[in-house]
């Protein structure tokens, strides 16, 4: 999968996703501390160990560059940044059940906007599986001859 590049200039506002998925009773935040075991959990049982351990990373960072969506005080979605390499988003999922409903655009532009503040102009999405979904909701493009990227094995080098 090719990696991406998102001018962090140029992002959505984060308000009214942030808005609209409260709306629909979703609560999207950033992580605390102390929410590592339940997240990673979450991502376990969803998603896969690798990304458990690239999110991890993140609630080490100050501030925690995690973000989690919440539905009755439960986690039901997830994204990260500055975990896996500078500057990069990543990983992120969203719960099959809640997938359809902005969940996540938001948590994308949650951890874009935190990388703007981190004081990036660009961003990578590393390994990005919905590349069009990438590039109607930020303006992402791919970036040539990234493909595999930081996700190969990089033992057999």
């Amino acid at each position: 999968m090719t990696d991406m590049l998102v001018n962090l200039l140029r992002l959505p506002p984060l308000a009214p996703a942030l808005a609209a998925t409260a709306r629909g009773g979703v609560n999207v935040r950033r992580a605390q501390t102390f929410e590592l075991t339940l997240a990673r959990d979450f991502v376990l049982k969803n998603f896969a160990a690798g990304w458990a351990d690239e999110m991890s990373v993140g609630f080490a960072n100050k501030p925690v560059s995690v973000y989690i969506a919440t539905r009755e005080a439960r986690i039901v979605g997830f994204a990260a940044y500055e975990c896996t390499r500078r500057a990069f988003f990543g990983p992120t999922g969203v719960q099959a059940t809640e997938r359809g409903h902005g969940l996540g655009t938001t948590l994308l532009l949650a951890s874009l906007w935190g990388l703007r503040e981190m004081g990036y102009v660009y961003g990578i999405i590393g390994g990005a599986g919905p590349t069009d979904f990438y590039t109607r909701t930020v303006g992402a493009i791919p970036i040539p001859d990234s493909d595999p990227g930081i996700y190969t094995d990089l033992l057999k080098q």
